[in-house]
This record gives structure tokens, sequence and C-alpha cells, in this order.
């Protein structure tokens, strides 16, 4: 079992930043890529970035590319999520996912493919 808890969102105004940070336990972390998705309300998760097990490798969806960074401390058994620009659009609750066993360069972006999942932060970005 992975247990996986994010920290770091909140209420920022358009054009503002965030770093969210997903802490796990449970299993060597190193042994898996990690991958950030959001949900907004009334919508389907989405992927937003995700990062291999050694963090050589990233992918980013469209929407994020050039704003956010996904990268990992192994030493401390986190990921983060550096959110720079924020829009209003990027509103949503956002959830840090373990893929378990996945020791290659193969990034996945749907939610089904991922393993362990966080509790979710909240982002509100205002206009």
């Amino acid at each position: 079992q992975v247990q996986l808890v994010e920290s770091g969102g909140g209420s920022v105004q358009s054009g503002g930043s965030l770093r969210l940070s997903c802490t796990a336990s449970g299993r060597t972390f190193s042994r898996y890529a990690m991958g950030w998705f959001r949900q907004a309300p009334g919508k389907e998760r989405e992927f937003v970035a995700a990062i291999s097990w050694r963090g050589s490798s990233t992918y980013y969806a469209d929407s994020v590319k050039g704003r956010f960074t996904i990268s990992r401390d192994n030493a401390k058994n986190t990921v983060y999520l550096q959110m720079n620009s924020l829009k209003p659009e990027d509103t949503a609750d956002y959830y840090c996912a373990a893929d378990w066993g996945n020791m290659g360069s193969y990034l996945r972006n749907v939610p089904a493919e991922y393993d362990y999942w966080g509790q979710g932060t909240q982002v509100t970005v205002s206009s």
C-alpha cells in the first residue's frame, strides 16, 4: 500500500503561484512514477503532469505546459507541482497519484492507470 498526502493548496489571484506537495509513505517511493491530476466541479478528472521514478522524464498536459513544473525528491518521498501564471480555469481539486511499478520512461495520463491516490487539495484562482 502507498499513502499519499497532498498539501499546499489555497486561494490566489490570477497570475499568482502556488506549490503543491505530495508526500508518500508505505512503499519505496523511487519505484513508481507519479502524476498530478485535477478535477473541477462538474467535470471529469483530468491529467496535469507526470514524472518518472528518477525524475528524468516529465510529461504535461497542453493546458499547463510552460506554466507548471513537476519535480520530485526521492530522499524526501515527495513530489511537487510548481504552478505559475495561474488562471481561473486552473481552479480545481488537485490530486497526486502513484503509478506503482512503473520504472520506465513511459508516463501515463489516464487516471485508471494509476494505483494509489491522495485525498486532494483545493486550488482556487480568482480573476
